[in-house]
Parts: structure tokens; C-alpha cells; sequence
């Protein structure tokens, strides 16, 4: 072949489509998102779950539209940390790396809980004590992972579709539960606005943690190099996937809440919906719901696990992280053993530490600096330094930027200690090896595979 006609290395096909970038999205997400958090979110806003995810869905449209435009700036990066350090500072930049690396260490953590609590909603599940199945999900993630078993995006797409046969199902069933009921103009309104429970900064606290519902609508943005016409669609598909879960969850919330009839009442705030699920459908909706849920979580546990575990890679491999304990990969599969071992150890933990509402909440913490951050990276790129200004450049970044303030804001002072005691840890830290910020530290990216 001539060199003219040669083909280009290094370099990935633009193959993928807008609704390819919306489907994925949604896949990353996933569509039973809502149903594990609706307990903690009831019991918080006093049953107004549908007002806090929607609360939650205008904070991450505005966010979203930043994670586009910053998409197009930064095509090949993809990451809050690069569009805060390159924009802002890069000691903001670090901040916000290092909040990243608490929500990848608290993913597998809430995962294990999660798990913990549906296996024991079952006759045969409580048959061992809660305490075993920690143990038992942290060393069942940490083993998987181990043997280099991973998942496969197909198997994500076979999950995702059946997910969303499942949401049908149970509305299905709440559907004609409902119709049975006799239902007053004020119970079809209450899971909005509730008179008699209603507190403006109690359904703040609430919409704090249903902002969990849309984790992973930024993983997008690592597309750009593969999409057609980036500019264009990286922006689109992040809106779109954010609407279209945020009005799935909206109609799956607001379905339970009917059917329960009540805010509080449940066995644990962590199988709420399970619990929802019986009343609607009896034991067979229970049954599947349940599975689904433990399904789903199992897979986002070991997938986080690893995520964290290639993340610390990373930092090793940078210098970042002690290079010999963090930097070392096994031979045979290929995996970051030590630190597979390490987040392994830190599921195990965190599963008697924590509570699922706190690690929950943590991990909003770490995910709304990022938010904040890049809704400024994008209103400092797009206006203060544009020489053509709009309106939407203005205005976006900087509500975007509100709502995730309030919402940060408005998490639980005990949330808000952890974070911020781990934040300040990692400042100390960088600030030290870096001299003070006056070199860079790391690249806050898990290494490509």
C-alpha cells in the first residue's frame, strides 16, 4: 500500500451512533437504578420520592449538558478531574480526582451491603445471619475478580433489556393493584407534595441521596473518541439518558408509593421496594424483583471492585500510590492482584462500618464536588474565556452548579464529616508529594484494559 492510502493507527473507529450512546448509558445506569435507595429516600423526605428524583433529574440535565460541552473540549480524556485541573487549578483538579477514587473504593462497599440485606428478605436467607453474608459477597466479589472473570458488555445488554421487563412487570402488576384501590384526587397528588409532612429542606436531604439514582451518566463522556460526530452527540445522548431514567424512576416511585399508601412502615429501608413489590403482586413479583435487584447489584459489585482496584493501579503506576504494592500486576489473569485483595478487604469492612443510607450518601459527596467542578469547568471555558458568548453557556453551568451545591449541601452532617475528613486526608497527601500542587500528581483515569 501507498503511504497516502494507508490505514491509521492507533486510533478508534467512529462507529457509534446517538441512540448507541443513550442505550449504553442506560445499561450503565440501569433501569431498577430507584429501587434500591426508595426505602432511605421515603423515610428522609417524608414520601416525597418522586419530588426528590425529580429535584435530582434537573441537577443532572444541567450537569449533563456541562459533561457535553466539556466532552467536545477534551475528546480523549473524558474525566471531571481533566476538565477541572485543565480549567480550573489543578489542585482543584486533585480534589476532585480524589473524591472520584472515595466513590470507586464505596461502590463495592454499598454493593456488599446491598446484597447482604435482599439475600436475608428470604425464608431461606434468614436462615444465616446477616454478618456471614458480608462475608460471604465481599469474598465472592474479591474471588471473581481474582480469577479474571469479567463481565461482558453484551451480558450488561442482556441484563439491562431484562431489567427493564421487570419494571414493566411491576408496573404492571401496581397498575392493577391500583385500580382495585379506591384512590382520592389527594393520594394520586400526595407522593408529590404531602401538606401535612412537606419540609423544603427535609425533601432537600432526600433528593441528596436519590441523586444515587443517576450515578454513570457521566461514563458517556469516555466515548468520545468512538462516536460519530462527538460534538454533537456525546452532549444529546448524556441529556437523554438522564431524562429517560430519570422519568422511568419517576413512574417506578411514584407507582410504590400508591400502592404502599404510607412514607414509612417497612421492615428495613434497604428492601423497601421488594416489600413494595409483595403487596403489589404477591410472592412471585417478591421473587423476581428481589433476584433482579440482587442480580444487578451483585454485577455493579464486582464490576466496581475492579474499577477501584484498576484505579489504584493507575495511581501506582504514576508514582502516585507506592509503586511495588499498588503498581504490581499478576501474571496469569493479568489483574492488579494487591489492590483486587485490598478493595476486597475495605467491602469487608465498610459492610460492618457502614450503613447502606451513609455509604450511600459518601459517595454523593465525592460524585456532587465532581458535578460542582465541571459545571464550573464548563462555565469558565464556554463564558469567562469564550470570545463568543450565549446565554446557555451562561446560564446552564451556573444553575447546574447551584443545584449541585444545594443538594451537597443539604446531605447529612455525618455524610458530609466523612467526606470531608477524607478529602482533607488526600489534600495533605498531594499537597505534600506535590510540593504544594507545583507538579502534577496523577492521572485520576483506571488504565485502559
Amino acid at each position: 500500500m501507498s503511504e497516502g492510502s494507508a490505514p491509521a493507527t492507533g486510533s478508534l473507529k467512529r462507529t457509534l451512533t446517538l441512540w448507541d450512546l443513550v442505550f449504553y448509558g442506560v445499561v450503565i445506569i440501569q433501569p431498577v437504578a430507584p429501587m434500591g435507595i426508595y426505602g432511605v429516600v421515603s423515610m428522609e423526605a417524608r414520601g416525597h420520592v418522586v419530588t426528590t428524583i425529580l429535584i435530582g433529574l434537573c441537577a443532572m440535565l444541567l450537569t449533563a449538558f456541562s459533561y457535553g460541552k466539556m466532552a467536545a473540549a477534551y475528546p480523549s480524556a473524558g474525566s471531571a478531574f481533566t476538565y477541572v485541573g485543565q480549567e480550573l487549578h489543578p489542585s482543584l483538579g486533585y480534589a476532585t480526582g480524589w473524591s472520584m477514587v472515595m466513590d470507586y473504593v464505596l461502590n463495592p462497599i454499598i454493593c456488599t451491603i446491598l446484597c447482604s440485606k435482599l439475600v436475608t428478605t428470604t425464608d431461606i436467607g434468614r436462615l444465616v445471619p446477616e454478618a456471614v453474608w458480608i462475608v460471604f459477597f465481599a469474598a465472592l466479589f474479591t474471588g471473581l475478580n481474582l480469577r479474571g472473570v469479567k463481565q461482558s458488555a453484551r451480558m450488561n445488554e442482556l441484563l439491562a433489556i431484562f431489567m427493564g421487563i421487570v419494571v414493566v412487570l411491576f408496573l404492571g402488576a401496581a397498575l392493577r393493584y391500583l385500580l382495585g384501590a379506591s384512590l382520592t384526587g389527594a393520594d394520586l397528588t400526595r407522593p408529590f407534595y404531602d401538606p401535612a409532612t412537606f419540609s423544603f429542606p427535609v425533601v432537600l436531604t432526600g433528593a441528596s441521596v436519590a441523586a444515587l439514582t443517576y450515578i454513570g451518566f457521566d461514563g458517556i463522556s469516555t466515548l468520545s473518541e468512538e462516536v460519530e460526530n462527538p460534538r454533537r452527540n456525546i452532549l444529546l445522548a448524556t441529556v437523554y439518558t438522564c431524562l429517560a431514567i430519570g422519568i422511568l424512576s419517576a413512574l417506578e416511585v411514584y407507582a410504590a408509593q400508591l400502592v404502599w399508601g404510607t412514607w414509612n412502615g417497612f421492615s428495613s429501608v434497604e428492601t423497601a421496594f421488594v416489600e413494595i413489590a409483595r403487596k403489589a403482586g404477591g410472592l412471585w413479583l417478591f421473587l423476581l424483583v428481589n433476584a433482579t435487584l440482587l442480580v444487578a447489584t451483585m454485577g455493579s459489585g464486582m464490576g466496581a471492585q475492579l474499577g477501584a482496584a484498576r484505579l489504584l493501579y493507575g495511581m501506582g503506576k504514576s508514582g502516585a500510590l507506592p509503586r511495588p504494592f499498588f503498581g504490581a500486576v499478576e501474571a496469569k489473569h493479568g489483574i492488579p492482584r494487591n489492590n483486587v485483595l485490598l478493595v476486597g478487604a475495605f467491602s469487608l469492612v465498610g459492610g460492618f462500618a457502614l450503613s447502606y443510607q451513609l455509604g450511600a450518601e459518601m459517595l454523593n459527596f465525592g460524585a456532587f464536588i465532581a458535578f460542582m467542578g465541571v459545571n464550573l469547568a464548563a462555565f469558565t471555558r464556554y463564558w469567562l474565556r469564550a470570545e463568543k458568548k450565549t446565554f446557555g453557556n451562561f446560564v446552564f453551568p451556573l444553575v447546574g452548579f447551584l443545584f449541585c451545591f444545594y443538594l451537597w449541601y443539604s446531605l447529612r452532617p455525618q455524610a458530609k464529616l466523612a467526606g470531608a475528613a477524607w478529602l482533607a486526608a488526600g489534600l495533605v497527601y498531594g499537597a505534600i508529594r506535590t510540593k504544594g500542587f507545583k507538579k502534577e500528581l496523577v492521572t485520576f483515569d483506571a488504565p485502559a484494559e
